[in-house]
């Protein structure tokens, strides 16, 4: 099972002093997250995309290219592209040109996204999502296969053989489906083969075994070998060197961005009720000390019937730098052993 961090770069007011660190100092903190993760044996690191306010990572692939320059092993991967509003021979030269800077570490997670604004900032329909990202996806899988595609679309002008360069380090760019909970999205991934990442931030992980069934199914009908059926968890998670150390660190982040977040959704402002029941084993959180969340992932992976990869949403802890580096060094040093000894 391989372990990665992702960050969204949340930015706000410190709640306490109502202070916040200016944007390039942010982006200093994260550039040194990134370093952490790769020197304590981390093995993978995404950004997300967002066009908002309260967050820093409309640009991921740039993001992503500085952190390859600070690395040397650590896999550097979206989290996740929203390919439906942005132009798929871009994204692919964007992250063969991130593959060759980092010797091969690139990846690149697609998915429709779980916000709007690009749609209307990129001159695109809201009621074209999912055509859209149908139709761009089967370009970018055409440009992980020939420099010089013919390939023709309904939104896109036409590929008539045109270069599509530079190629990747790797032979081919790893491309992952990342997903919500829409049952078509499961499938055709599986219809694809392409491996899985789930996105979690609330509920539990059981409720997501029917649709990752649905996966494997839609892949096995499709002819695809079932260990080319990867399925990955993008969760809520911290480590700290206690439960109620990690919770205390992680809780007034997580509220700030969905009490922020939820506004424009039409949600309540969250509460510690909510969040102590999320980390509850039951809940869809993975917070503790390193034996908690251990157990936890253990259970998930069972619950879901196996998964390859976890990756733990920690940025909005972003007012604890020191909790954060310590919640890093713990994931890479204490959980990921544990968990990869498993087999």
């Amino acid at each position: 099972m391989e372990i990665g961090i992702d960050s969204f770069i949340a930015t706000a007011a410190n709640p306490l002093t109502g202070v916040a660190d200016t944007a390039a100092d942010r982006m200093a903190q994260l550039l040194t997250e990134i370093e952490t993760a790769d020197r304590v044996g981390i093995d993978i690191f995404g950004i997300g995309e967002h066009h908002r306010p309260e967050f820093l990572d409309s640009a991921p692939a740039v993001i992503l290219a500085a952190a390859a320059a600070r690395t040397q092993r650590i896999r550097l991967t979206s989290a996740v592209t929203v390919l439906g509003a942005a132009d798929p021979v871009r994204v692919f030269q964007e992250f063969a040109t991130l593959d060759l800077l980092s010797r091969g570490r690139a990846e690149i997670v697609v998915g429709r996204g779980s916000f709007a604004e690009a749609f209307p900032l990129f001159g695109l329909s809201r009621n074209d999502y999912d055509a859209l990202f149908a139709e761009k996806l089967d370009l970018l899988l055409h440009l992980q296969d020939t420099p010089h595609p013919h390939w023709q679309g309904r939104f896109r002008a036409p590929l008539t053989g045109q270069g599509v360069f530079p190629r990747p380090h790797q032979p081919k760019l790893p491309i992952w489906l990342g997903v919500g909970g829409t049952p078509q999205s499961f499938v055709r991934a599986g219809m694809l083969g392409l491996p899985l990442m789930i996105g979690v931030i609330g509920g539990n992980f059981a409720q997501f075994r029917p649709l990752v069934d649905l996966y494997r199914e839609a892949g096995r009908r499709a002819g695809h070998k079932p260990e080319t059926l990867k399925v990955a968890v993008h969760a809520m998670g911290f480590v700290g060197d206690s439960v109620e150390a990690a919770k205390d660190a992680f809780f007034p982040g997580w509220q700030h961005m969905f009490t922020e977040v939820g506004r424009d959704r039409g949600w309540s402002p969250v509460t510690r009720d909510q969040f102590e029941a999320l980390c509850t084993p039951h809940g869809a959180f993975l917070v503790g000390d390193p034996a908690t969340v251990i157990e936890r992932v253990i259970a998930m992976d069972h619950e879901l019937g196996g998964v390859s990869r976890v990756t733990f949403q920690m940025s909005t802890a972003l007012w604890v730098t020191d909790a954060m580096h310590n919640s890093i060094t713990l994931l890479g040093r204490e959980v990921a052993p544990a968990l990869r000894a498993l087999g």
